[in-house]
């Protein structure tokens, strides 16, 4: 038995060696990271995102200092704010990774931090990507620890990914394991995220991954200051777990560390909407596809799933902003069944159309025992659907899009990368394929620098 599993697991992050980790979950973090850019770069313009970046610049003083990037505008600040802002813009547009296991999104706070202390440091690419896979293998297993009843209340993303935040930052940093120790103390004492902010289409989600990614990298430099942290944040007395779960299970912090590699579990998003409407999007997807069904043949749909899709999804009833939309199960199956997927086009020029809200009536969500007892392991997708002419047809996927079963190929990661930055107009076609190039050659860089050419730079006052 592990009497402290954080030490144990704060010894592995701050020991993580680049040659350690197998080639194909290198491959696998390469791929996850070039994915979070296409979602940072959605941000840009977002009214959330962008009150955050204004925020920052006026708190860092000075505008385009410093040698980390803002990537929604190619501006320079402190490694603080450079991870604040990145992490609410890649946050934004509902397309960046989650873990099934965990119900956790590790790009949105990982990379953010990562990226700007690598260049801060103008460290490896080898380091870089040690950094992040420290980041994602210790978020997805203090999720995994804190259970199902934490998520009912809290955001994972935001508390969980104060300490991946931290993990990361901290082995760029070269954190020894006792100083690791304190970086995960001073990130889980300010590790915060409460779900209210859905019922009225708040800004939160994108504030709660701009802490949790600024707040890590914070703890960590701390903790390289001689900064003390609490030693047992996440299972002592009056710790994480004791205040924000009442299902924590310690050994799930330790589980197969070294052998099981978490990170390469990690699902991307193909729909741009929250992960929550996936499976019974891709299961509608499929019975409209096999039955040639149009919407207006649909008269009913009944989306079957775990308890935690109506802990999040059942508050936004009728959905006021593109947003809110992205957490109702309605109006993502009307676009899916309208246009066949749900992407950030779609639910800009179209969540609130007449159609899709007509569709929207027509679906409803129910607890189903398979699907709640395989969650979060395994997120199957189950849907009834009954025709106008009172046929009924059932459709299930088991692995949705996005999967490691079902995962994307390099060449659907690009494409999406290219439509996210054109949805936002964050970087030109050829300015999205250039930076591809060099980002799937991240892991060769011998420093991280600059993303975008200094040229292109803008300027966002503050």
């Amino acid at each position: 038995m592990n009497d402290h599993p954080s030490l144990t697991l704060a010894t592995f992050a701050a020991q993580l060696d680049f040659d350690s980790i197998p080639h194909e979950v290198v491959e696998r973090t390469v791929n996850l990271y070039v994915d979070w850019l296409g979602s940072a770069l959605a941000g840009k313009g977002a009214r959330p995102v962008e009150t955050i970046a204004r925020f920052a610049r006026a708190a860092a003083g000075a505008t385009n200092e410093g040698l980390c990037e803002v990537l929604i505008d190619r501006g320079r600040t402190t490694p603080y704010f450079a991870a604040m802002i990145n992490g609410a813009a890649s946050h934004f547009a509902e397309q960046d990774d989650v873990h099934n296991g965990s119900v956790f999104h590790p790009a949105t706070v990982v990379f953010p931090a990562a990226l700007a202390l690598a260049q801060a440091k103008r460290a490896s690419g080898r380091d870089f990507i040690a950094a992040a896979v420290a980041g994602y293998e210790v978020g997805i297993r203090i999720g995994e620890f804190l259970g199902r009843s934490h998520y009912k209340v809290f955001h994972t993303t935001g508390t969980v990914g104060t300490l991946a935040a931290a993990a990361t930052a901290g082995r760029l940093l070269g954190l020894s394991p006792s100083q690791m120790l304190d970086a995960f103390g001073s990130a889980g004492t300010q590790a915060s995220g409460l779900w209210e902010f859905l019922r009225d289409a708040a800004d939160s989600k994108q504030l709660h991954t701009a802490m949790a990614a600024a707040n890590g990298l914070m703890a960590a430099q701390l903790a390289a200051d001689g900064f003390k942290g609490a030693t047992h944040i996440l299972e002592g007395a009056q710790g994480m777990a004791a205040g924000m779960s009442s299902d924590a299970d310690p050994a799930r912090l330790v589980d197969r560390l070294g052998s099981r590699w978490a990170t390469a579990e990690t699902s991307f998003k193909y729909h741009a909407a929250c992960r929550h409407t996936h499976p019974a999007a891709d299961a509608l997807l499929a019975v409209v596809q096999a039955h040639r069904l149009a919407p207006r043949d649909i008269a009913k749909v009944v989306a079957h799933v775990h308890q935690g899709a109506i802990d999040v999804l059942g508050p936004v009833i009728a959905p006021c902003t593109v947003h809110q939309a992205k957490f109702n199960m309605g109006t993502v199956l009307g676009l899916v069944a309208h246009h066949g997927y749900a992407g950030v086009t779609e639910f800009e020029q179209g969540f609130d159309a007449n159609e899709i809200v007509v569709f929207r009536e027509k679906v409803t969500m129910t607890l189903d025992a398979e699907v709640d007892a395989a969650y979060p392991a395994r997120w199957i997708g189950k849907v009834t659907v009954t025709t106008t002419d009172g046929r009924v047809f059932d459709g299930r996927v088991d692995e949705p899009k996005g999967d490691p079963g079902n995962t994307l190929s390099r060449g659907e990661i690009a494409t999406k990368l290219h439509r996210l930055a054109a949805f936002s107009g964050a970087a030109s076609g050829e300015e999205a394929a250039q930076l591809l190039r060099r980002a799937w050659r991240v892991a060769e860089e011998t420093q991280i620098g600059p993303l975008f050419d200094a040229t292109s730079r803008t300027t966002v006052a503050a």
